[in-house]
């Protein structure tokens, strides 16, 4: 894999905690196709609280009821790359999720190994 720096293309794809493909959550799903098509990388960030498009706000308060908290999936690769990974998404996220992508500038892209 070459290193990535300059102009990215960043793709946020927003699920609820509790969606799942195939019996799997949705946001390992996305992971595990993104590291199958040899994109440069992804994360999985869970929100501790957020509403979508059922207007219901899911928290992670203990006395609350909302459940399903919002997790984002974040994958910054070049624009070719991202964008031919698209169609990987639409089965994985048809009964909901919200995908985005924003113009990016990688500045620093490390192999995350400890120095010294």
């Amino acid at each position: 894999m070459s290193r990535l720096h300059g102009r990215a293309l960043r793709l946020t794809v927003l699920v609820g905690e509790q969606h799942t493909w195939h019996h799997r959550p949705v946001y390992t799903e996305i992971v595990h196709r993104a590291h199958a098509a040899g994109l440069a990388g992804a994360s999985v960030f869970r929100g501790v609280e957020g509403f979508g498009a059922s207007s219901l706000v899911h928290t992670s308060r203990l006395l609350s009821l909302g459940g399903n908290l919002p997790v984002a999936v974040v994958i910054v690769d070049t624009e070719e790359r991202v964008r031919a990974f698209l169609p990987e998404l639409e089965e994985v996220t048809a009964d909901g999720g919200l995908v985005l992508l924003d113009a990016c500038e990688v500045v620093r892209y490390g192999s995350g190994e400890p120095r010294g």
